[in-house]
């Protein structure tokens, strides 16, 4: 399958630079992929597709400061740094830009602290070891930013603190936000709740694989970055007991769907436990857990808008897409959601 059969005719204008006003306020697209319909409501309306028992499962990794701005020690020169995996407390690995100029053996340093890049990995990261200055938790603390997506084109603001977090978010490992998760309020997910749809967790560390294109003709030849994820017994049997009886699994973002099918078995059982996955789900992937998605709009020919088609099917994801274009949909990490119904 080529990468250029998930392209779909896109207007810069549309990417969110900003996030809305209150996070439940942002646009909703409903796509029923059973007879193609498509719905337009506010993200709030979401209850309205809800029912008592359903699964909705989020992903509560937490974004850190992950976006550092060093310079060389013997040159001055910027060099801008973004976490993408603690290795140890000492040892990250990172993309750097300029990539070019940043060379195996330079020293980088922020005020007093002083770090290495000792290697260059197969896919042009940086692994960088820290020299003087405490551990790179002590460093991020200190000097990190929130490393908002580069296509905002704008430096990171206060209101990012806040905004690209989800109010659920807490184990720190993310270098970038599970941006699903960041229309919902605690009041949503109260009432949510109310109605007996049943929320549990999962864990995804968001990659800088998140930020990458796919580059290669055939989709088949493309090599996904590896993130960590964990399942909790208690969510592998809360969905276990749903998948049981019949009832509907909601994931919250393409990062809980990674987790889920990362961590079923082919007969649909999902396990507890913890790991590295480079899943890459594109059609005909068949699903083992998820029924249904909660997801934004992403890239054209993205890995996203791969495994969103290999849900809800290409003809009409693609055609959802073009239509969210012709309405005006605001779209990526700060942009409006897309709701894919199968069941």
């Amino acid at each position: 399958m080529k990468t250029s059969d998930f392209d779909y005719p896109f207007d810069e204008s549309l990417i969110a630079k900003y996030p809305v006003k209150e996070r439940d306020l942002s646009k909703l697209m409903v796509v029923h992929t059973k007879n193609n319909r498509i719905e337009h409501r506010i993200f709030r309306d979401i209850t309205d597709y809800l029912h008592e028992g359903d699964v909705l499962v989020f992903n509560i990794t937490k974004v850190i400061p992950a976006r550092l701005i060093s310079k060389k020690e013997k040159t001055g020169g910027k060099v801008e740094i973004l976490i993408s995996k603690f290795i140890d407390d000492y040892t990250v690995e990172a993309m750097v830009n300029p990539g070019r100029k940043a060379k195996t053996g330079e020293i980088l340093e922020i005020e007093s602290v002083k770090m290495k890049i000792i290697d260059r990995n197969d896919e042009g990261l940086r692994i960088i070891k820290m020299i003087d200055g405490g551990s790179f938790y002590d460093v991020i603390d200190k000097y990190g930013k929130p490393p908002i997506p580069p296509y905002l084109k704008r430096e990171s603001e206060e209101i990012d603190r806040e905004r690209y977090q989800s109010v659920f978010a807490r184990i720190e490992g993310s270098c970038a936000a599970p941006t699903a998760s960041l229309h919902f309020t605690p009041e949503l997910i109260k009432k949510i709740q109310k109605m007996g749809v049943i929320t549990t967790d999962v864990l995804l560390h968001v990659g800088i694989g998140t930020f990458r294109p796919v580059k290669t003709e055939r989709i088949e030849d493309h090599k996904m970055h590896t993130e960590y994820y964990k399942v909790f017994e208690e969510t592998a049997e809360i969905i276990n007991r749903a998948k049981k009886e019949g009832r509907r699994i909601f994931a919250v973002g393409t990062t809980s769907v990674r987790v889920l099918e990362s961590s079923s078995t082919e007969e649909g059982v999902l396990l507890p436990g913890e790991g590295e996955t480079d899943i890459f789900i594109y059609p005909p992937y068949k699903f083992k857990i998820v029924d249904n998605l909660i997801t934004n709009f992403h890239f054209p020919r993205s890995t996203l808008v791969m495994l969103v088609c290999a849900l809800g099917g290409k003809e009409t994801i693609l055609n959802a897409y073009r239509t969210a274009v012709e309405k005006r949909y605001r779209f990526y990490s700060y942009g409006d959601s897309m709701l894919i119904l199968n069941r």
